[in-house]
């Protein structure tokens, strides 16, 4: 974890002391014997393996159920097993690039693996080179190797980060450790005999154009616990109850056979093998044989197994796949329900993931902006979604009952599908579509561009104008005429009555 200390005592960044270094690298290796536990935990390498009994007779079968492993692979798949969406109104089409050169979606697995076995997870961003250039790129590193060191204000700045890591020479032991520290400008070298003490000596010092401290430092939660940390008591529980099953059934084959009132004799070991019976004179009341065994519960010892099982699930938050609830034939929604722990864990993750990947974009960004390629990441959303079982057909069927309705608009609606990131494009999509359809439908019915009415909207020209005019007024001659005469017959009507 992150090591504070106070910024004056720190002392000139650009230049730290072996004071300074040995400080903070002994602050470090004080955390490594419980990283180290965990890292055994992950690999298999558990309590049950040093279990010695009295008895070198007696079996000591030792079994190793890592559920350990089941909870971070778990994790993990919940966690990035889709990949990590980044969406923007502005253009952050070169971050993406950068990123998809670096093959962050396998970069982003590894690091949530960290998170789950060790609670904390450090990534470097350092430069790189290839045929097409120098490019940002970006490795996680082991944190029993590596630490951030940060002020000891309430805003925790980062002052600087050392990884160091021993050369082991061909026959096996440590030549010398290797020492790079990183603040904000620059990546200092160092080579030294031992770690914790002594010197060191400069090998290299160079820049690294990232304007910030190249190692970020993430968070599992706010305790820097791995996923299964806190069950590793039931999980040693369990596999010695696994253990003591297999001993005792080993035990029982095994078992004494005890006879009374019966003397073997020279050979009868071997007839008894192979005839599997033995006669004697004495008085079958005066014989018994029968084996020493112990009576094992085996009722008990299920019900025992069952409930470590279901306080392990419980604990890690990781549902049994095992369990009949999750039947082939239960819909996504009620899938939910039944994750809804594992789900509000994925949600407290989430934010504190959020946070570190924010810095790398900030990072990546700083460096592009070398390139004149400048990059508001303030507007850019970052979208983490569990890989759970999803019933797309009820989503879409709400989308279009919702809409018929006209309760929500289109925009919002889409935005409930999960695999769709840019609802902007999808609606652009849509338009393009629907354009593309009213066209073909007019050169299926014989409709030529030029026939539609589509340009009834747009300017007449002079001569329509002018042609518009001269029917305006062809009509109004026509009317003119036609009521003139239908005055003169009036006048003609009134004349022949008062005749009349």
């Amino acid at each position: 974890m992150a090591i504070k200390i106070n910024r004056e005592i720190a002392g000139d960044l650009n230049n730290p002391s072996p004071e300074l270094l040995n400080y903070c690298i002994s602050q470090h290796q004080m955390s490594l014997e419980r990283l180290e536990k965990l890292s055994d935990y992950y690999d298999g390498k558990q309590k049950i393996n040093e279990r010695v009994k009295e008895n070198s007779g007696a079996p000591n079968n030792k079994l190793v159920i890592n559920h350990a492993k089941y909870v971070v692979d778990m994790n993990v798949g919940f966690m990035v097993g889709n990949p990590v969406a980044y969406t923007s109104s502005d253009d952050i089409q070169s971050i993406l690039d950068a990123y998809t050169k670096v093959d962050i979606v396998s970069h982003d697995t590894e690091l949530e693996k960290d998170l789950s076995v060790f609670g904390i997870g450090y990534e470097l961003i350092y430069l790189n080179d290839d045929d097409s250039g120098v490019y940002a790129d970006i490795k996680c590193i082991d944190p029993r190797g590596i630490f951030l060191v940060t002020d000891d204000t309430i805003d925790a700045n980062p002052l600087f980060a050392v990884h160091y890591q021993p050369v082991i020479n061909l026959q096996g032991g440590t030549e010398y450790y290797l020492v790079k520290y990183y603040n904000d400008n620059r990546v200092i070298t160092y080579r030294a005999s031992s770690i914790g003490f002594g010197d060191y000596e400069l090998t290299d010092a160079k820049q690294h154009y990232f304007n910030a401290v190249p190692v970020i430092e993430y968070r599992n939660n706010e305790e820097r616990q791995g996923d299964f940390e806190q069950a590793i008591s039931l999980i040693d529980a369990y596999n010695l109850l696994q253990s003591d099953r297999l001993n005792d059934k080993e035990a029982f084959v095994d078992a004494i056979l005890f006879i009374r009132g019966f003397e073997l004799q020279d050979g009868d070991g071997e007839r008894l093998a192979t005839e599997k019976m033995l006669q004697t004179s004495a008085s079958p009341n005066e014989v018994d044989a029968s084996y020493l065994t112990k009576t094992m519960d085996e009722g008990g010892v299920a019900i025992l197994r069952d409930a470590l099982l279901e306080d392990i699930h419980k604990i890690t938050y990781i549902p049994s796949m095992n369990d009949k609830n999750f039947s082939g034939n239960v819909s996504g929604e009620a899938m939910k329900y039944k994750l809804f722990g594992l789900l509000q864990l994925m949600a407290i993750k989430k934010r504190y993931m959020v946070k570190g990947l924010r810095q790398r974009l900030q990072i990546f960004a700083n460096y592009l902006k070398i390139s004149n390629k400048v990059i508001d990441i303030a507007g850019i959303k970052i979208k983490l979604k569990e890989n759970l079982p999803v019933n797309t057909t009820d989503i879409v069927n709400q989308i279009v009952q919702a809409h018929q309705a006209g309760i929500l608009p289109l925009k919002v609606l889409l935005s409930w599908l999960p695999d769709i990131d840019n609802v902007d494009e999808v609606l652009e999509q849509l338009k393009e579509e629907k354009e593309d359809a009213i066209e073909l439908n007019q050169k299926a019915m014989g409709i030529q561009a030029g026939d539609s009415h589509s340009n009834l909207d747009d300017p007449p020209d002079e001569n329509e104008e002018e042609n518009q005019d001269n029917n305006n007024n062809q009509s109004d001659n026509q009317t003119n005429q036609k009521g003139d005469q239908e005055n003169g017959q009036n006048k003609n009507n009134k004349k022949q009555n008062s005749k009349n």
